[in-house]
């Protein structure tokens, strides 16, 4: 991880000038020219383009060209006319250029994702630490947002909005790492797709897809463990199934009634009341710090009940 620790920024450090609050809808151009430093290091660079097996080439052409695509454009709006098409400058522009936010982190995305899967193999730039190179490069980029207060991690192959390191340290980040096990795999979509939706302020799609990720992990502890249940079993039945079959042990029940008070009433009452059903005449604005907290509900139930399934005799 190329962070070197300047003087100044220590001493910046030292008078409590590091930010203590997220910000979502700026980006400073210091975290941007960073940002295309960290491209250039561990997607590539030029000489990279230049070598006989054009992998390099083609992951910015495959950016760009997605981009495009989805924008319904022929060029990114930063594009400059060099007469051939230059991908890796094309994108670089964008990210220094664009003034959607959201958009940067769309192109962001889409190379880390390149980043984190094809850069770990040895063909792809021809070198032996490949794997640990790339680990650096996004832990890098994570520690810049961190560093510049910019509420964003690359996280599980997303980039996921995130309210408190804390938070997502103890909490988010081990309920995705449990979630990517094969037989959570329905229920990870989901959870992304929670976050995907609170990222670009889709609270009501967030909060549905909270409750959706709750119940696919109970269905598949249920399936794993050949417990009974309803094929369409809400919420509420399958938390009633997880008390039965004691992945609460019963001593524990009283400890833990609130846990159950919690799953109850805290994610599937918020979706019902707030996201999953018909609103009337007035429109309900569902507050993004409400969306958080059901986020990170959801998170805790997963990673307990999860780690509870798994420590069952």
């Amino acid at each position: 991880m190329r962070i070197i620790e300047l003087f100044s920024k220590r001493q910046a450090m030292l008078r409590g000038e590091a930010p203590d609050v997220f910000v979502y809808d700026k980006l400073p151009q210091e975290l941007r020219v960073q940002i295309v430093h960290i491209l250039r290091d561990y997607l590539g660079n030029e000489d990279d383009i230049h070598r006989d097996e054009n992998m390099v080439s083609g992951a910015y052409e495959f950016i760009v060209d997605s981009l495009c695509r989805e924008y319904g454009l022929f060029k990114l709006p930063s594009a400059k006319d060099y007469g051939k098409r230059d991908y890796m400058s094309e994108l670089f522009n964008f990210v220094l250029n664009e003034k959607n936010v959201e958009r940067v982190l769309d192109a962001v995305e889409l190379a880390c994702r390149v980043i984190d899967v094809h850069s770990r193999e040895w063909r792809y730039r021809h070198r032996q630490d490949a794997d640990e190179e790339a680990t650096a490069g996004l832990e890098e980029l994570n520690v810049r947002f961190q560093r510049q207060g910019f509420g964003y991690r690359f996280e599980g192959g997303d980039v996921v909005r995130i309210d408190s390191e804390l938070v997502h340290a103890e909490i988010v980040k081990p309920a995705l790492t449990l979630l990517h096990a094969a037989r959570y795999q329905g229920a990870e979509a989901e959870f992304h797709h929670a976050h995907e939706h609170y990222r670009h302020g889709r609270m009501k799609e967030a909060l549905a897809d909270c409750l959706k990720s709750l119940e696919s992990v109970m269905k598949s502890i249920a399936d794993a463990r050949n417990w009974k249940r309803d094929q369409g079993a809400t919420a509420k039945p399958l938390i009633d199934l997880m008390f039965e079959r004691q992945l609460i042990p019963t001593f524990w029940t009283q400890h833990f009634s609130a846990l159950r008070a919690m799953l109850e009433s805290g994610v599937p009452t918020a979706r019902n009341r707030l996201g999953g059903h018909g609103q009337g005449s007035a429109v309900v604005d569902v507050p993004p710090h409400y969306v958080a907290f059901a986020l990170h509900q959801t998170a805790a139930a997963i990673v307990f009940l999860a780690t509870a399934e798994a420590e069952l005799a």
